[in-house]
């Protein structure tokens, strides 16, 4: 988890369980990972957000190891793109960091039995995009270099792609994402999840 006083809140609350028992506490992506290794958890909590890679890019690098870790992606967001990434790679539960202590311990509980645990308001923000069509890596890409203030020819040159291209990405970008320009796109991109400031 990337936040101290969030750690400290969930290590109280495990600690407040008969049943649970925290193994060890990370504040970066790597380092979970490694702790992951050394402690193989029945459960492990990852944050979306952490200063080195994502939750989701701990996960797979876990899951890659271990392909029957028990994975619960923690967030204050309640993006569809980022959840439905999330579980694509398997993760095995996606919870909001605003849920109620009971809430967030009988949904540990729940992947622990083997369950998948989705609260309502994620999985009503999962089938509101569900139809959707996801961006490709490389049009993620481009919003990237969009976001940064790169001009198409500026985008082509770090791509080492040609204007066109980009001018193509940019077409199909707006259309997956239904924008009418490239400011709209952007800002729907972040309200998704899709990039980040």
């Amino acid at each position: 988890m990337n936040h101290p006083v969030f750690r400290l809140g969930v290590e109280t609350l495990i600690k407040a369980q008969p049943d649970m028992r925290m193994a060890a506490q990370a504040s970066t992506g790597r380092q979970g990972v490694d702790y992951f290794r050394w402690q193989k958890p029945d459960v492990v909590l990852l944050d979306l957000r952490l200063p080195d890679i994502s939750g989701i890019d701990a996960m797979i690098a876990i899951r890659a190891e271990f392909p029957d870790a028990r994975c619960i992606i923690v967030t204050t967001f309640e993006f569809g793109d980022e959840i439905r990434r999330a579980l694509a790679e398997g993760a095995n539960g996606y919870l909001l960091k605003s849920m109620l202590p009971r809430e967030f311990v009988d949904a540990i509980r729940e992947v622990h039995a083997g369950k998948r645990k989705i609260p309502i308001e994620i999985a009503a923000k999962l089938a509101e995009h569900y139809s959707d069509e996801p961006l490709s890596d490389r049009e993620v890409e481009v919003l990237g270099y969009l976001m940064d203030g790169n001009r198409n020819r500026d985008i082509a040159e770090k791509l080492y792609i040609a204007e066109e291209t980009v001018k193509a990405h940019m077409k199909h970008i707006m259309e997956k994402l239904g924008a009418n320009d490239r400011t709209q796109a952007l800002a729907i991109a972040l309200r998704r999840g899709l990039i980040h400031l």
